[in-house]
């Protein structure tokens, strides 16, 4: 079939199977020509959340950067006859070939990352790697980047949806259409205390100590083992929506897991951290009110500052500036963090000259001056790419088995 993007209010309802393999060997290239194995980096690692945006990247610069064996856990939907998969199931398909043919052990998931069978899946796949890699079934990288709407807890059954929505008071902000270029208002109505409760359970940080509770139990924890987790602050214009809402109420919980999963690690040369990313187009961050209509403007003023970047230059920024510099190697308490023990890879997105230009910008945004003022094509590119669409040297008018890469 010929694959065209289908999509519906800013979300894209199929992907390109050669598209997604071309982004992802893209990736594995430029985590091959900026990283290199060395001591103290990481030798077995799991990616919770493996197959797009950050988990991805994560897994690629850890195995294809690092030389990493590498085990990742994903819930993608495979293609049939007359439908495509996932972007994440190429994603995680092209990976395993590429580590394949570069000899590089790895093992992908595909299950709920929630469950308890799905943990313990991922420690024999670890004992696997391990043992092809010849090394001993330690992981050193625990990398949790999750995003689901959904969770059910393993203990109760009680399953749990995560909602996007304020806290205290409806929201109101302005978004922008990536592809007619209408800019409308766009809002949610607060949310009742069962769904702030709901969202913490999904994306807060207690799936994440069981993951390293797991890695206990099964002796497969290295006593040097580094884990991180990602979040993302913002502007404060987008405060009522992202921080001070929901999914901020979920990652304060994240922040507060870090912490106590830190104090395990501490003692035997480990650690714990949230790291702070920077803005980036994902399926989610399409349809959160005010968020496109920032990143256009954001990404505009970055580029024209020579500051902009995707997922995987933020995570080699992480592993080369942050987590794994010669003295952060040997010792994690030098990896630098702010006052609350974050990793900030957000830090040139809130530089005070970025963020003063990007107001500038949405202040003054109209559907007839923001083609001026932003980037709606760049969005609109990163978001079809994250589809496998609007990819370079991809030929879109080939006949495409949505089961094949």
């Amino acid at each position: 079939m010929i694959l065209k993007p289908m999509v519906r209010n800013n979300i894209c309802l199929n992907a390109h199977p050669g598209g997604c393999a071309e982004a992802v060997r893209r990736e594995i290239a430029l985590a091959r020509e900026t990283l290199s194995p060395g001591t103290g980096r990481p030798r077995l690692a799991l990616v919770a959340g493996c197959s797009t945006g950050y988990g991805l990247a994560s897994r690629i610069a850890a195995a294809f950067g690092y030389g990493a064996a590498t085990v990742g856990v994903s819930l993608e939907k495979a293609p049939s006859a007359t439908k495509t998969g996932t972007p994440g199931w190429y994603n995680n398909r092209c990976f395993d070939g590429s580590a394949a043919a570069s000899g590089l052990p790895a093992r992908t998931l595909d299950g709920d990352a929630f469950s308890a069978e799905t943990k313990a899946a991922a420690a024999a796949a670890l004992r696997e790697a391990a043992a092809e890699a010849g090394i001993a079934p330690k992981v050193d990288l625990i990398v949790y980047s999750l995003a689901s709407p959904v969770r059910t807890d393993p203990r109760d059954g009680v399953m749990y949806r995560s909602v996007i929505k304020p806290i205290g008071g409806a929201y109101s902000g302005r978004t922008v259409d990536m592809f007619s270029g209408e800019i409308r208002d766009s809002g949610a109505e607060a949310a009742s205390e069962e769904e702030i409760a709901a969202t913490v359970k999904v994306m807060g940080g207690e799936d994440w100590e069981l993951w390293i509770e797991a890695l206990e139990r099964e002796s497969l924890l290295s006593p040097s083992a580094r884990t991180v987790a990602y979040t993302y602050l913002g502007p404060e214009l987008s405060w009522p929506i992202y921080r001070d809402g929901t999914i901020g109420r979920a990652k304060q919980d994240l922040e507060r897991a870090a912490g106590a999963i830190n104090a395990k690690l501490a003692a035997g040369g480990g650690g714990a951290w949230v790291s702070v990313n920077k803005a980036v187009v994902t399926r989610a961050s399409a349809v959160i009110p005010i968020i496109p209509l920032y990143i256009s403007c954001l990404f505009k003023v970055m580029k024209e500052k020579g500051l902009h970047e995707g997922c995987m230059e933020q995570i080699i920024r992480l592993y080369r500036d942050r987590l794994y510099t010669d003295e952060a190697a040997r010792d994690p308490a030098r990896v630098p963090v702010d006052e609350a023990h974050r990793i900030r890879i957000d830090d040139w997105e809130m530089r005070d000259d970025v963020q003063e230009e990007v107001l500038r910008r949405l202040n003054g945004a109209t559907a007839d001056t923001l083609p001026g003022l932003g980037d709606v094509a760049g969005f609109r590119h990163d978001f079809l790419e994250a589809h496998g669409f609007d990819v370079a040297g991809v030929d879109y008018e080939a006949d495409i088995d949505p089961a094949g890469l």
